[in-house]
């Protein structure tokens, strides 16, 4: 009892591993849909830190390039997972929300949270200016990436027309191909990505590589299962709650999917560990524009349902805004708590906003 006891104040997130059952219960039982989708959302969480932890455990064990292979790659694994079984389901405005939903969580959410945290707790914090204009210099292009298909697609044709998912197509090769380029410059030429954060976890986490390889496997296959449960209950969810399926994409579904890795980017900067936040922070932004959305517009082909990379209005705006105002903050290479209170308080205004929108 008191091994159990001790490793729960370690992984506090692990007590969250008793939503699995509740939510298989829940499905079994044919108890009411927004049950099923609160236990199996809470659920992903601890599940989606073990991915996190392992993967991290891994790279330590690897060495830093293919280390930094291995988080560019599983990342963001929960999320995707998430995001695929909902284009499965046809739910491809979900996915779009949840595709910008996370890159103005990480921009605005995590990275203003951890420069309060940090700022309050250390005072005026430095982190690498040279490395904060590679992340500015990509994250920019990230986001003209993703919306010159929207600009272009209103004078091109329906957003379904071919010349719309094969502008698409097309962008997203450009995108993929970029983020492998800057895979190749960061093992190469620097000893940090600037497409995926360092590792901070190291061997006295516990586990063996076989045994990190393990939780990578079952973590993963866990969240499998609780996004099944979690995408199939949305839709009776947005209309009981009266929702849109729009909020529930754009805050709700990043939030699960990355809460762990939220809170890595937060303890780091209350260390003084600056750098290390924001490479987290912005990196997984990044990773998102760059690999998981065009990634998805494939995948998307294969499963019979078409994503393309056209976004609203509204999303469009949400991108700019966080981009822009992320880039300005990290340009002096400083931070302080006010700065981490702006970033925040803009997420906040967003949010607001996009719960207000009609379903």
């Amino acid at each position: 009892m008191n091994i159990l006891l001790n490793y729960v104040r370690k992984n506090p997130l692990s007590i969250m591993l008793l939503f699995i059952p509740l939510a298989f219960i829940a499905e079994v039982g044919k108890f009411p849909s927004l049950s099923i989708f609160i236990f199996s959302a809470l659920g992903v969480i601890p599940l989606a830190g073990y991915i996190g932890e392992s993967t991290e455990i891994l790279a330590a064990y690897t060495g830093p390039k293919i280390g930094g292979l291995l988080n560019a790659t599983l990342g963001n694994a929960a999320e995707l997972i998430i995001t695929l079984v909902a284009i499965k389901a046809g739910l491809i405005e979900l996915v779009k929300a949840s595709i910008t939903g996370s890159i103005i969580g990480n921009l605005l959410l995590v990275l203003g949270i951890s420069m309060m945290v940090g700022g309050l707790k250390n005072g005026l914090q430095k982190f690498d200016q040279r490395q904060s204009s590679n992340h500015a210099l990509l994250l920019v292009l990230a986001m003209i990436a993703l919306g010159i298909p929207s600009f272009f697609s209103a004078s091109i044709g329906p957003e379904t027309s071919i010349q719309v998912e094969a502008l698409s197509l097309s962008v997203s090769i450009v995108m993929i191909v970029l983020y492998g380029l800057g895979l190749l410059y960061s093992l190469r030429y620097t000893n940090h990505s600037i497409i995926a954060h360092s590792s901070v976890v190291n061997h006295k986490a516990g586990w063996s590589k076989n045994q990190a390889i393990l939780v990578l496997a079952l973590a993963t296959l866990g969240v499998v299962f609780m996004s099944e449960l979690l995408v199939g209950s949305i839709e009776i969810v947005v209309a009981d709650l009266g929702l849109s399926e729009f909020f529930l994409g754009i805050i709700l579904i990043p939030l699960v999917g990355n809460v762990a890795e939220h809170l890595v980017a937060v303890q780091v900067a209350h260390r003084n560990q600056m750098d290390l936040s924001i490479e987290i922070a912005v990196s997984s932004s990044i990773q998102i524009a760059l690999f998981v959305a065009p990634f998805l517009v494939f995948v998307s082909l294969l499963l019979g349902n078409p994503l393309t990379l056209v976004f609203n209005t509204f999303e469009l705006i949400a991108l700019g805004a966080a981009a822009l105002i992320a880039v300005l903050v990290a340009s002096d290479g400083e931070s302080n708590w006010l700065e981490g209170a702006a970033l925040t308080g803009v997420y906040l205004i967003l949010g607001f906003a996009f719960f207000l929108l009609p379903s």
